[in-house]
């Protein structure tokens, strides 16, 4: 008896049904059948496939079938979503459960409740397969009771299409082109610079044509592959110069500024070389300096970014380390890592890099802008940070770049006809990890730290940012996904599915209707976007919110170290304040610009911003911030429901909506019939179910943090599996009276 104090029984209880019977419903019985794409192939598929929900850990989730096809991997249930709860960003190519081959990062196979890393031929099968992909999404799903032989070849076709190396000829990209119709949209204002009449009309617009000349000395890829058909140099380069070394040494074009000075890159000899070719090479370089540093032109810097920037090596392995933050299995790995976010985030680096990388475009900037010196900029094959330096020094110096068709027309002269290689950087066929860097993805990066910081000034939204870096992984368009302007031009005809040989027809990325209905381009595009330049300097702060997870790191003082990185220790809230973005001149850095860059930095963040001029980042620690919505869109707990900057948008949008009904209202004041259009619904309806990472993540549910601090948490999670535990039996009976 209670009352007598002895003690009762230790109870134990054993559940013989497993955490996902208890939370789904019984398997469907509906056949499901994927849509496909024109060329698309059903290559395999598995039945009775659970799919978990990616949050705490329950095991909650739903049953659907798990199908590969030769462009995507998807999960397909019966779930139909209600008009309530219908998408408003909805891709049209890609669905909520759709992932790309080419999207695919990694895939492990759980054995035992232990992962395993899944690559080549398998000899025995996981119970579990875990996708993590290249835009972020983990995907978790359970084959503990699909068919054995289901599970044999939906494990092996996803591992063989995704993580194999292939051909070229085996990416969608040729399959969909011979398949689909040539529909694109002829609206598209996007200059492709596949023409000399291009080429002409750009250097027209910057005022450069006086100095340089449009060249066709590599019509029919006679000088080198590597180098597009069309492209820019001084007129005071010879055909015979272009011709000697296969364009390496010579001048290219990028843009002129305003005052005549000019941006242009090189390509490298290669460092080893015998005595008489580094003579002879030496001599040739110094001959075209003289040159082109001459009347009319400027005086001429060279900047050999090899040795100034981070190596694309340490790109690589410090966006690795990055991504893994972001790569979240559970609420339970979330909140693990919230004790140790800053200390995490320094320690990989990627931060760091972004701001070395604007602030080299900065001191470009300077040269051009300040001291009218053209700048030359060197790389080995001058198609990788000469990219990402020469298109920010555009997007800070011209208001076009700024534009949505001028950022576009910028990404195909400098990157895709440019000579970018996508294809190994991306490493879309899985042919070397080796040559694999997240090049582009830095320059987006780069250039969200300036959306963020001026957002009137760019036509485009951080969303379109978003969206453009997830079509890396699209192998419908062939934006992204050849080397050169080469490659392309000799795989643009071949035997198409239906054994005609005739050229393909690709798409670009540019046409934003293939992937996005009118309504859903309406986010790629800005509302706040000045037509005109604004007097006064807009300060935008963002509101702290409670349970925000800070994005850049504390500014602190830094201790002179030989390693560089962002500040360690952070500084005394109210010192912070007052000192507010002063502190900067005073921090302490291994890597501090030189004066006259300061007193340039200084000078221009000290006037009211013209935000059709001249654009510079800050750049001290706490200004260089994470991209959020990219980085932390499917993360539940990084959400701020009904708040972040998407409320505002919301509310700007709403305001715009009823300010365009008035005016039509106004227009048609005699008339009786009003159009439909004006009892449409705002884009954002309903603002307070939105989350502040929409229109990727829509409201679902509470993030629930521990009630207990995360580390004593973990503690008591590391002592003990509270699962295995037996229930505790608690004695009550000193309580009764």
């Amino acid at each position: 008896m209670l009352g007598s104090g002895a003690k009762a029984a230790k109870p134990s209880f054993v559940s013989y049904i497993s955490p996902e019977e208890i939370h789904i419903k019984e398997p469907i019985e509906k056949e499901v059948y994927p849509r496909l794409l024109p060329g698309e192939l059903l290559l395999c598929e598995a039945s009775t496939v659970y799919k978990y929900i990616q949050e705490d850990g329950s095991n909650r989730g739903t049953y659907g079938k798990l199908v590969c096809t030769n462009f995507k991997i998807a999960f397909l249930d019966d779930n139909s979503a209600s008009d309530d709860d219908e998408p408003q960003f909805e891709n049209k190519i890609v669905g909520e459960n759709d992932i790309t081959l080419q999207c695919v990062d990694q895939i492990y196979g759980v054995y035992d409740e232990k992962k395993k890393l899944l690559t080549g031929q398998l000899r025995k099968y996981p119970e579990k397969l875990i996708i993590y992909c290249k835009d972020l999404r983990v995907f978790h799903f359970c084959l503990r009771y699909t068919k054995e032989e289901e599970v044999k070849r939906i494990v092996s076709g996803i591992v063989h299409h995704s993580q194999t190396p292939k051909l070229l000829k085996r990416l969608f990209l040729f399959s969909y082109a011979s398949a689909a119709p040539n529909n694109t949209d002829g609206r598209n204002q996007t200059v492709m610079f596949e023409t000399l009449e291009d080429w002409r009309g750009e250097l027209e617009r910057t005022k450069g044509n006086a100095k340089y000349k449009a060249v066709t000395t590599n019509e029919g890829y006679r000088v080198s592959e590597k180098l597009p058909l069309y492209f820019v140099v001084p007129i005071c380069v010879s055909e015979e110069s272009i011709l000697k070394y296969e364009g390496r040494g010579i001048p290219i074009w990028c843009w002129s500024c305003h005052n005549g000075a000019a941006l242009l890159k090189m390509s490298a000899f290669p460092k080893e070389q015998d005595d008489s070719s580094s003579q002879m090479q030496k001599a040739f370089l110094d001959g075209i300096y003289k040159t082109i540093s001459k009347p009319p032109y400027e005086l001429l810097k060279t900047d050999d970014l090899s040795s100034s920037l981070p190596s694309l090596q340490d790109i690589q392995t410090a966006y690795t380390k990055f991504k893994q933050l972001f790569l979240i299995d559970n609420s339970t790995d979330f909140w693990a890592t919230d004790v140790k976010w800053f200390s995490l985030l320094e320690s990989t680096n990627w931060l760091e890099i972004i701001r070395r990388v604007l602030k080299k475009a900065i001191e470009v900037v300077e040269c051009l802008e300040r001291q009218h010196t053209n700048v030359l900029l060197i790389e080995e094959s001058a198609t990788d940070l000469c990219c990402v330096i020469s298109s920010l020094v555009q997007v800070m110096m011209d208001s076009y770049s700024r534009t949505k068709s001028g950022f576009q027309s910028l990404i195909q002269k400098e990157w895709v006809i440019g000579g970018h290689g996508f294809l190994d950087r991306c490493n879309h066929l899985h042919r070397s990890d080796k040559e694999e860097a997240p090049v582009f993805l830095l320059l987006l990066n780069c250039v969200w730290q300036l959306v963020q910081q001026y957002p009137p000034a760019f036509e485009f939204t951080e969303t379109y940012l978003t969206v453009l870096s997830d079509s890396l992984y699209v192998p419908i368009f062939s934006t992204f996904f050849f080397n050169s302007q080469h490659q392309k031009d000799t795989n643009m005809t071949g035997e198409s599915l239906n054994t005609q040989s005739s050229p393909f027809r690709f798409l670009t990325v540019w046409d934003w209707s293939v992937q996005f209905d009118p309504k859903a381009q309406a986010f790629l595009n800005n509302p706040l976007y000045a037509d005109k330049p604004k007097p006064d300097k807009s300060h935008r702060k963002t509101a702290r919110f409670k349970h925000q997870r800070q994005l850049s790191l504390p500014l602190t003082q830094t201790k002179s170290s030989t390693k560089r990185g962002f500040f360690r220790e952070e500084t005394d809230h109210l010192i912070k304040n007052i000192l507010g973005k002063r502190i900067g001149k005073f921090i302490n850095s291994s890597d501090e610009p030189p004066n006259s860059f300061r007193e340039f930095y200084d000078s221009w963040h000290s006037k009211p911003v013209d935000y059709h001029g001249l654009l510079l980042p800050c750049i001290d620690g706490p200004e260089i911030k994470v991209w959020a919505q990219r980085y932390l869109r499917w993360i539940p707990e990084a959400q701020l429901h009904g708040g972040g900057t998407i409320a505002t948008a919301a509310n700007i949008l709403d305001l715009m909506e009823e300010v365009q009904s008035l005016q039509v209202k106004m227009d048609e004041e005699h008339s009786q019939a009003i159009s439909g259009d004006l009892r449409s619904v705002p884009v954002l309806r309903n603002s307070a179910r939105l989350s502040s990472l929409f229109p990727f993540a829509l409201l679902q549910r509470q993030s629930i943090k521990p009630a207990l601090p995360t580390s004593t948490w973990k503690d008591l999670e590391d002592e003990d599996d509270l699962v295995n535990r037996d229930d505790e039996f608690v004695d009550l009976s000193g309580d009764i009276l």
